[in-house]
């Protein structure tokens, strides 16, 4: 099974439990959420029914007085309402009074009238002045005949002298219960769907991006011209760490280039002056021996120039000190290497700042190398920058050291090369060419660094870019 199938089926096995169980909750909490609502609506009302039959209970006339009339003439009233999607044509509460022996007299329903309602829970505790109120099935054996009763205290000062029961059959409501299910499971599928949708554009991308890899992986393998293959997040950084692997592969048989390159170079000039010497061992007229004998010198000059490169890199490389240190003003060091970078930094469409404080202390050290170490530093930050962005040359006293910081504004340091920016021949694409350099400047920076007793690092910069600090003992 492919791994796009199988994250597909674990992702809809874990929303699909996920929207079962959270249905069902919902579902379950509908019934007694709108029961409660009906509650706390017939608790209000018990308590504004009770307080307009306190005059016509203190006055005996609970069946036949004001309040009576008014509650028959409620029943009679023709509502014609329409709520949400329901129509309600009458009014439902029933409506009893109780005196303070639990015994009915007054029936809104004509029914109950004389009965002992004090072992009911709504009067018992009411008349105990506690909160009152039960619900009870008109037929034990049918659910939906259930009826909610809540009642309220009828008060002579702070004696209870009877309760008024607001009652109403929990029937009318179950209309709003199972439209209110009926929309909870509805978009509960909707979600479902949603969901699955979700899931299947997640495994197929998944398997976008790793059959992207694979492809790039089998054709490095077969040696094979190929791209990394664009991807985002992780996979991104599994191309990226997969081209590096790749570039670490062809940097062995770049070396080796390297030094066929140089044998090359170095074979050339080699067989011109041993062609020239041997002529030079004939007779030969004065001026083919003095064109053999230049040819001799400017061969061996261009080989002094070839070798003379290498040492020079060999030598920051093994040098263990700097036999003269010189003192090195610190200003115009910088002025020197911005002059340097100008005419690059005009080309790229990049601006030099320079921000150096005031009074810094000397460099002891080796100007020449300092000032090549920088220019690295520069040409690095400007080949990243983007067209209109600054490079900032910064220098300022940290303690007893000196820091030198070079700062772009490009894209900074992917994590996969974070740790291996120093390495000898490791290069990162530039942005505007995809072009990489030699893979030796940072290395020579640090070298430098070194060899004048500080640190280099590169590191990405707080606000975005790269930011490039050296530290120099300073004085």
């Amino acid at each position: 099974m492919r791994i796009g199938l199988r994250i597909l089926l674990g992702y809809f096995v874990i929303v699909a439990i996920a929207g079962f169980l959270l249905m069902r909750v919902f579902v379950q909490e509908v019934k007694p959420g709108v029961r409660q609502a009906m509650e706390d609506t017939l608790a209000d009302t018990a308590n504004v029914l009770a307080e307009l039959a306190t005059d016509d209970m203190l006055a005996g006339r609970m069946a036949d007085g004001r309040f009576a009339a008014r509650i028959a003439a409620l029943h009679g009233r023709e509502l014609d309402a329409r709520i949400w999607d329901f129509d309600k044509a009458s009014v439902s509460y029933r409506i009893t009074v109780t005196d303070a022996d639990g015994i009915v007299v007054y029936d809104s329903a004509g029914r109950e009238l004389g009965r002992d309602n004090s072992r009911w829970n709504d009067v018992y505790r009411t008349l105990r002045g506690q909160y009152g109120a039960r619900s009870t099935r008109s037929d034990p054996d049918d659910e939906s005949s259930s009826v909610m009763y809540v009642a309220a205290p009828i008060r002579d000062g702070e004696r209870v002298i009877g309760v008024l029961t607001v009652s109403k059959p929990n029937r009318t409501i179950e209309p709003v219960i199972l439209r209110s299910e009926r929309i909870v499971r509805r978009w509960g599928m909707v979600l479902l769907g949603a969901a699955l949708a979700i899931g299947l554009y997640a495994a197929w991308w998944l398997s976008r991006q790793l059959g992207g890899l694979q492809r790039y992986a089998r054709a490095v393998t077969e040696g094979e011209r190929a791209s990394l293959p664009r991807a985002a997040g992780e996979f991104r950084d599994l191309g990226l760490a997969l081209e590096t692997m790749r570039d670490r592969l062809e940097g062995k048989q770049y070396v080796e280039h390297y030094v066929h390159s140089l044998t090359h170079e170095l074979k050339s000039p080699l067989t011109a002056i041993r062609g020239a010497a041997e002529l030079l061992e004939r007779p030969l007229p004065e001026a083919d021996r003095i064109q053999f004998a230049g040819t001799i010198r400017q061969q061996g000059e261009r080989m002094t120039r070839t070798i003379d490169k290498l040492l020079a890199l060999a030598a920051v490389e093994y040098r263990q000190r700097i036999e003269a240190p010189e003192a090195v003003d610190v200003a115009a060091l910088l002025d020197d290497v911005l002059a340097d970078a100008a005419l690059r930094a005009s080309e790229a469409g990049v601006r030099l700042e320079s921000r150096a404080e005031h009074a810094l202390p000397p460099l002891q050290g080796d100007r020449f190398l300092l000032r090549q170490m920088l220019g690295n530093l520069l040409d690095n930050a400007i080949d990243f920058s983007p067209r209109g962005g600054a490079v900032s040359l910064d220098a300022r006293m940290e303690g007893p050291r000196l820091r030198l910081q070079v700062c772009d504004q490009g894209t900074g340091i992917p994590d996969y090369a974070a740790g291996r920016v120093f390495e000898r021949f490791y290069s990162l694409p530039r942005p505007g060419s995809g072009a990489r350099s030699s893979g030796l400047g940072l290395g020579f920076v640090r070298e430098v660094a070194a060899l004048h007793g500080g640190e280099a690092d590169l590191r990405n910069g707080p606000d975005g870019g790269a930011v490039a600090s050296v530290w120099l003992p300073a004085g």
